[in-house]
């Protein structure tokens, strides 16, 4: 039975890889891609194949559609040349729950560890920013994103100092920042355009003045400046950054921080549920260096992401990461409560998030004003 069922699979990828145009025409015969192992765990089930030498890889990408016809959307293909491994679900995965215990250690390596995700074969997969500098992060509602983004910046807070890193927050749709506010990393959470556009207006003023430093010193990053001249890293995290897209200031500031903020220290991540050309333009595209595709739309958004096949996926929390290679991971599940709990204790009091009350006009004497004035 099992025999069986090992050769009914391998026929059926032979039928893919058919239908896919993947294979080589040598004289009358085909010559197909090697099928190396098939695995059955669970419900699900997966593949090992290398191409044939010669045949170029890029027709996987462009006709994935077939993979789909075959095995249905829950699949995940990874690989780069010649080796590829192809996933497929029929099961939905189990929740990832967010365990810092076990993210700490291998993100400790880093200057700036991201955690993004377990890949197909359980491990957790995490990136050094300051190597691969800004993220792109999109996804329609309720696909991951705003876990996504909880668990990120949770996990900076609580492997950095203040000392050693200032987070500048925008939160256009109201609803995803505010448990930071108090956080003594946190110099600000903004949610209207014009406190947006002065907090990107001092961040440029502070790529200025970090630009003259290590011109001053002749140095090629921030990290090479002298102990009395050291900068904490700066992160600027936009999310719904496309409601800010008319806005010429804001896109020039963005812009200009994408290009040359690695060397300098100051790094973005931005997100939002609807990408666009006119706000992703090439150079801003060209330098956000890890793009992050949950469920997308439609093969458009795939693409201005750069994150292949995101539009075909099914499960909340997955997504394809496309950094120094394509990846398919699921996020970690970081809920607003589980986060404030881990978040207690780094806050601090802060005046500038006090609830604004109305109140009723205080009546000054005539003695009262005269000293105001004079003050």
């Amino acid at each position: 039975m099992s025999i069986m069922r090992n050769l009914n699979a391998r026929r059926k990828l032979i039928k893919s890889f058919k239908s896919a145009g993947l294979y080589l025409n040598i004289g009358d015969n085909r010559v197909y891609p090697k099928i190396h192992s098939v695995k059955f765990t669970g419900g699900n089930t997966e593949y090992v194949f290398t191409l044939p030498n010669g045949l170029d890889p890029a027709i996987i990408r462009k006709n994935y559609y077939a993979f789909v016809q075959y095995f249905g959307k829950g699949i995940e293909l990874e690989g780069e040349y010649k080796r590829f491994t192809l996933s497929i679900r029929t099961k939905k995965p189990a929740t990832l729950p967010y365990d810092f215990e076990e993210i700490q250690p291998i993100i400790s390596p880093h200057k700036l560890g991201i955690i993004c995700g377990i890949d197909r074969g359980g491990q957790l997969k995490t990136f050094d920013l300051t190597k691969q500098p800004h993220i792109l992060i999109a996804g329609e509602t309720g696909s991951g994103k705003s876990s996504l983004l909880r668990a990120i910046l949770t996990t900076l807070i609580k492997s950095k100092k203040p000392s050693e890193l200032e987070l500048y927050l925008g939160d256009m749709k109201k609803s995803e920042f505010h448990i930071f506010r108090r956080v003594e990393h946190v110099k600000c959470v903004h949610s209207s355009a014009s406190d947006i556009i002065s907090m990107l207006m001092h961040i440029k003023t502070e790529l200025d003045e970090r630009s003259n430093l290590t011109e001053v010193f002749e140095v090629g990053h921030i990290d090479e400046l002298p102990p009395e001249h050291k900068c904490p890293y700066i992160i600027v995290c936009i999310d719904e950054v496309v409601m800010l897209h008319k806005n010429e200031e804001v896109m020039e500031i963005l812009t200009e921080l994408v290009a040359i903020g690695r060397t300098l220290g100051v790094f973005a991540i931005l997100s939002m549920q609807r990408p666009s050309a006119k706000v992703l333009d090439t150079t801003v595209r060209a330098n956000l260096t890890t793009s992050i595709g949950f469920k997308l739309r439609d093969t458009v958004e795939a693409k201005i992401v750069n994150t292949p096949n995101a539009h075909l996926l099914e499960h909340s929390g997955h997504f394809i990461m496309n950094s120094d290679k394509i990846y398919g991971l699921q996020a970690p599940y970081l809920t607003m409560e589980k986060a404030k709990e881990l978040l207690n204790p780094f806050m601090i009091s802060k005046n500038e998030v006090k609830e604004v009350k109305e109140v009723e006009p205080e009546i000054l004497t005539e003695s009262e004003v005269f000293f105001d004035v004079v003050d």
